[in-house]
């Protein structure tokens, strides 16, 4: 066992844990008193991210909410480090968006290609002289829909000058976006902590209710958590949910107990889908991106109360060994209990995969034969089926995991 192996589940038990988040937000609240300062939110907005658009709609109803001062920035795309498949993830945005703002009842509409250049460049004057005269919120929602809606921004023409001193400032607010720690657009910052799109601004105003900073008769959130299925629902033909993860994924690791609850309670089948980690298929992973997925994935696990935090990364040999022995859970009737117990495992118990020992633990728990998983170690062909499922997933025109296909509806 390395020294890494070996002190990595303290560490990040101790930095994933809901007490140590809560001392950070203590301290942030103290500083802050201590200032003299109101509650003050960043937010990081790019004009062609179909999210952004849906956090440019909501932000008047956001600011009417709290008593925060919001502090808008105009920043541009993600560097190609945070995003390998851009292509993939730009069209998907833009479904994926639509999908939410009808869910969610905001002016979305997927108009099936992005602002042309020249229409973007626009925007961005507009909205970076709208902060300059303090009307970024009031204007946003308006240019937001125009961009989105019309090919062009008629009517509206800016000067060389004026695209010259925006693109500055969009400079100024990536590397403020960079030293803060983070790569997308539509994001809040409030003391120390990121927090994305509509998806995840409930955990933003959870954290200024418990402060005190909502206006008065405010309660609950703007877009809540959708609860997960808790009764058994008759379907008359369940489809089968295709259930596309990765055992290096966090976001894997706390959603897969969900999937197979899911598919119990809806009568339906799940069809493993796994993949090789992206930093294992040779996509950079940069470090702000690693730190923010785990400190999200731990603050979802603990709304929705899934084990994660005492991680022992399965990066390598540990996923390869994992994947390995997926085919014999199968035969064996035992995947599901196999994949779970991997991932709680390497998640939340801090097991070292890569050791027989610790995988024996996996596997044996699942209800498997140890002997019979030494055996099935020695078999590549699950390198095949990885492969083809990766294929699979850019067909449906996706990238990352988790990822669940049923029928003929794709998200990730």
């Amino acid at each position: 066992m390395s020294l890494k192996t070996w002190l990595m589940p303290a560490i990040s038990q101790h930095l994933l844990s809901r007490e140590r988040l809560d001392k950070a937000r203590l301290k942030a609240e103290r500083r802050r008193q201590a200032s003299g300062q109101g509650h003050q939110v960043h937010y990081f907005h790019q004009v062609d991210d179909p999210y952004s658009a849906l956090v440019g709609a909501v932000l008047p109803e956001l600011v009417a909410r709290y008593d925060i001062e919001l502090v808008p920035h105009v920043v541009g795309p993600p560097p190609d480090s945070a995003a390998p498949e851009r292509e993939k993830l730009v069209a998907y945005s833009r479904h994926d968006a639509e999908r939410l703002a009808r869910h969610w009842h905001l002016p979305f509409v997927d108009p099936g290609i992005q602002p042309d250049a020249d229409s973007a460049r626009t925007a961005t004057v507009l909205l970076v002289d709208a902060i300059r005269r303090g009307r970024f919120v009031e204007e946003a929602a308006d240019l937001c829909a125009r961009l989105w809606a019309t090919p062009e921004l008629a009517g509206k023409t800016v000067d060389e000058p004026a695209r010259a001193a925006a693109a500055s400032q969009v400079r100024e607010a990536d590397a403020l976006r960079e030293r803060l720690g983070h790569y997308l657009g539509g994001m809040f910052f409030y003391g120390g902590e990121w927090y994305w799109g509509i998806d995840r601004l409930h955990h933003l105003e959870r954290r200024l209710q418990d402060l005190g900073a909502q206006s008065p008769g405010v309660q609950g959130a703007l877009f809540p958590p959708v609860a997960d299925l808790t009764e058994p629902v008759q379907l008359d033909d369940p489809q089968t949910i295709d259930f596309y993860f990765s055992l290096r994924s966090p976001y894997s690791a706390i959603v897969a107990p969900r999937v197979f609850e899911l598919a119990r309670l809806a009568g339906a089948t799940v069809r493993l889908r796994y993949v090789l980690p992206m930093v294992m298929r040779g996509l950079p992973v940069p470090r702000a991106k690693r730190a923010y997925i785990s400190q999200d994935a731990a603050r979802e696990a603990f709304l929705r109360g899934v084990p994660f935090g005492r991680v022992n990364d399965p990066v390598g040999r540990p996923a390869e060994r994992g994947l390995a022995l997926i085919t014999l859970a199968q035969r064996a009737g035992r995947a599901e209990a196999y994949v779970l117990s991997f991932l709680r495992g390497v998640w939340a118990e801090g097991i070292d995969a890569g050791s027989d020992r610790g995988l024996r633990t996996i596997v044996e728990r699942a209800g498997l034969s140890w002997a019979e998983a030494r055996e099935a170690l020695k078999d590549e062909a699950w390198r095949l089926t990885a492969e083809k499922n990766r294929e699979e997933l850019f067909a449906l025109g996706l990238w990352g995991v988790p990822s669940i296909r049923v029928g003929d509806i794709a998200v990730w």
